[in-house]
């Protein structure tokens, strides 16, 4: 058995690696796509304050300091102090507030926009009370090339799983190369067995070249552990490789197959966080979004890179997708059809 799967295993990375164009496809791709938003959005942020406040909404309906009653600032209700502080470092709050008891004010003293918000804070409470206590943070301003790189890598893997096992079988099947397998012992199980361990170990590779590629160039933020992010995409990979398989396990033509990847593709590209947050979504968008593998690997990759999450913190995620990836594989030997 093992020496059946390995021989396929060999056959199908020796066809990839004499694809020059499709070689070249999954590797610089992704490179020239960060590269692109880096340079798109390479720009200084607006001068618009966010402001994040430690209470709910209605107690914002109603403000106790002068300042929540200021104009063309956007005042955000947060629950979790540390996030919120976390965020403030980051630069993606310009200054936190904390109006309960004794109040005080986190501001990042490297943020110029913290700086101004800062200063409108404290003139206009000088007339209406004591001032909130002062609480300095620091820390480097996230970049939208660090928040969408984690996305831009997870794409990659999606596209080059789906197509890479979906596409390809398919037209194993057009050509007869299926039928004459299936007069060996080779089980369809095998067989797919050996397709998933091909592709996980080009996806991975050409995933490893777009990070070490975008690392010597971009600079990008990477608070986690790599070993973390790299089993977030093995995770990921297998989900999706399996994926493709189900859907390439009874069609016939290439045409049919590239439709349905399109179409499974597409909503996960929209709705999965790749290359905006989902956060100010519809609840149904959200809803739908957790239902997709690709939102599990986004999101899970994102906390690794950015907050630095541990395997312990993103292994729900890791544990779904590996899980899913399982499942579709055993649903894909069933339904397999050689001819």
């Amino acid at each position: 058995m093992l020496r059946r799967i390995l021989a396929i295993f060999h056959a199908r990375n020796r066809e990839f690696y004499r694809d020059k164009a499709g070689l070249g496809w999954n590797v610089f791709m992704p490179i020239l796509i960060v590269f692109g938003f880096a340079f798109i959005f390479r720009g200084e942020p607006e001068d618009v304050f966010k402001v994040g406040v430690l209470a709910d909404a209605e107690a914002l309906s109603q403000p106790d300091l002068p300042f929540l009653a200021l104009r063309h600032v956007s005042f955000i209700p947060v629950t979790d102090l540390d996030s919120a502080i976390s965020k403030v470092e980051r630069h993606q709050l310009d200054l936190l507030l904390d109006p309960r008891g004794t109040s005080r004010y986190w501001v990042n003293v490297h943020s110029a926009r913290g700086y101004l918000a800062e200063r409108l804070l404290r003139s206009a409470d000088t007339d209406g009370g004591p001032v909130p206590l002062r609480q300095e943070v620091s820390g480097r301003a996230l970049r939208y090339v660090d928040w969408v790189l984690p996305g831009v890598l997870a794409m990659n893997i999606m596209f080059s799983s789906l197509w890479g096992v979906g596409w390809v079988i398919v037209r194993y099947r057009k050509n007869g190369v299926l039928r004459r397998l299936k007069a060996t012992p080779l089980s369809a199980l095998e067989f797919l067995t050996a397709q998933v361990l091909s592709r996980l170990t080009v996806v991975l590779i050409a995933s490893v070249l777009v990070y070490v590629g975008a690392d010597l160039t971009l600079d990008f933020v990477m608070r986690g552990s790599r070993l973390t992010l790299f089993l977030v995409y093995v995770a990921g990979s297998l989900c999706l490789i399996s994926l493709g398989l189900v859907v390439a396990a009874r069609l016939r033509t290439e045409e049919f197959a590239d439709g349905v990847l399109n179409v499974l593709s597409w909503p996960m590209l929209l709705l999965s966080g790749v290359w905006f947050s989902m956060e100010g979504t519809s609840s149904a968008a959200q809803a739908v979004s957790q239902l997709l593998p690709l939102t599990h690997m986004v999101n899970a990759a994102r906390r690794v890179m950015i907050d630095g999450a541990g395997v312990a913190e993103v292994l729900p995620e890791i544990a779904i997708l590996g899980g899913t990836g399982l499942l579709l594989l055993l649903a894909a030997a069933r339904l397999f059809r050689w001819n």
